[in-house]
């Protein structure tokens, strides 16, 4: 819950800052990379999880959830820096809009465990 909370808060904010033509500041990109590794430590526990005898029932796409969670900030991230631009900010505003969407379903994909 504190990632997809984070990630909501922090889309606020960058949207709030696209509509203020605002560029993405250096704090800006730095609480991206905390809500990245947010994301990491939720990695990480769904990885172990993955270990104690709770297997979802379509390992392959958990994994390729995992795979796109973990990557999809720093990618934005990088983006916006390459973009210098209020456009920037709508691209780490997106991200964090898509981050809650991610989460749910990795918990949506371990919930349902095969038989």
């Amino acid at each position: 819950m504190a990632t997809i909370i984070a990630a909501l808060v922090l889309a606020v904010w960058y949207l709030l800052r696209t509509a203020l033509n605002r560029a993405p500041s250096r704090y800006d990109l730095l609480a991206a990379a905390v809500l990245s590794a947010l994301i990491v430590v939720l990695v990480v526990v769904a990885v172990i999880g993955l270990f104690d005898g709770s297997r979802p029932s379509d390992t392959a796409t958990f994994a390729g959830y995992l795979i796109t969670t973990i990557a999809f900030v720093p990618v934005a991230g990088y983006l916006a820096r390459l973009e210098p631009t209020r456009w920037g900010s709508l691209i780490l505003g997106v991200a964090c809009l898509v981050i809650p969407v991610l989460v749910l379903r990795l918990q949506q994909i371990a919930s349902v465990t095969g038989a």
